[in-house]
């Protein structure tokens, strides 16, 4: 599984240990796109390289890391075939899988332990889209898109 992961100054440090993870306990492809310190940054300029790689088929998926999540997931979401959301518990995780087919899990690196996160990730990974009666309501959020 190829995932593309990126966070700003308020998620530099779990991403370091998120891509640990997700190589190594997940056997997961990992592209790191920053940022690369602690330095304040832009949270869009890390949040549209991500979802670009997951819209263009280059990951599955994506994790963004912020203080909140939120706004990673507001960037990530302006590119279209992107479907993100800020997720704070595993079962959050699993429901948007499930029913939304969410394809970038924007995560707090401020709010939510590391232990936790990571049990996100795992959740949001390895749970598939339902499809059925939640196809058509995703398809509704394209047509939103164009």
């Amino acid at each position: 599984m190829r995932i593309a992961i990126g966070a700003d100054h308020g998620g530099f440090e779990q991403k370091q240990a998120m891509v640990a993870y997700l190589r190594d306990d997940l056997g997961c492809e990992v592209e790191d796109m920053g940022c690369d310190s602690a330095e304040s940054v832009d949270y869009p300029d890390y949040a549209a390289p991500v979802a670009h790689a997951v819209a263009d088929g280059r990951a599955d998926f994506g994790v963004l890391i912020c203080g909140t999540g939120i706004g990673m997931a507001i960037a990530a979401d302006k590119v279209a075939g992107i479907r993100a959301s800020s997720i704070t518990t595993p079962a959050f995780a699993e429901l948007f899988r499930q029913h939304n087919n969410g394809n970038v899990v924007c995560l707090s690196g401020r709010f939510v332990d590391l232990a936790v996160n990571k049990e996100i990730v795992k959740t949001f990974l390895e749970t598939p889209f339902e499809g059925g009666r939640h196809e058509g309501r995703v398809a509704k959020i394209a047509a939103l898109q164009e």
